[in-house]
């Protein structure tokens, strides 16, 4: 019984939280999102993050919403992914960085509030 607790533990620490219609990280698909002028979200993740896991609900609940379901949501992997987390400058997990018309035009680290992460999903889709 410990056996089957231990794997189920270690297979929900594996997968991790993810956001309603977030896909794994390919720099194929940013690169086609970008050029189509899609507001995107980036999201540098780690699954042994706690502040990974506080985001992704609040995330997931924000991009059900009518307001921002035209944003196309990205996992990073913090671990898996070093050479993506370089290039986007990320220095830590639980960055959360988002994209409009081909440019960044935010980002926030370790944020766990509803409305700051409202206010930086707004900017994705041209909102101040």
């Amino acid at each position: 019984m410990i056996y089957l607790f231990r794997t189920l533990f270690l297979f929900l620490m594996l997968t991790g939280p993810t956001f309603a219609g977030e896909e794994a990280f390919t720099q194929a698909a940013f690169d086609q999102l970008q050029k189509e002028g899609k507001p995107i979200l980036v999201s540098v993740h780690a699954d042994w993050c706690p502040t990974c896991h506080a985001q992704a609900p609040i995330v997931s609940k924000l991009l059900k919403q009518d307001e921002f379901h035209a944003i196309n949501a990205l996992r990073v992997d913090f671990d898996q992914q070093k050479e993506i987390v370089k290039a986007f400058k990320a220095t830590a997990q639980s960055t959360l960085i988002v994209f409009n018309g081909g440019q960044e035009v935010g980002r926030s680290l370790g944020d766990t509030t509803e409305d700051g992460i409202k206010g930086l999903l707004k900017k994705a889709l041209g909102g101040k």
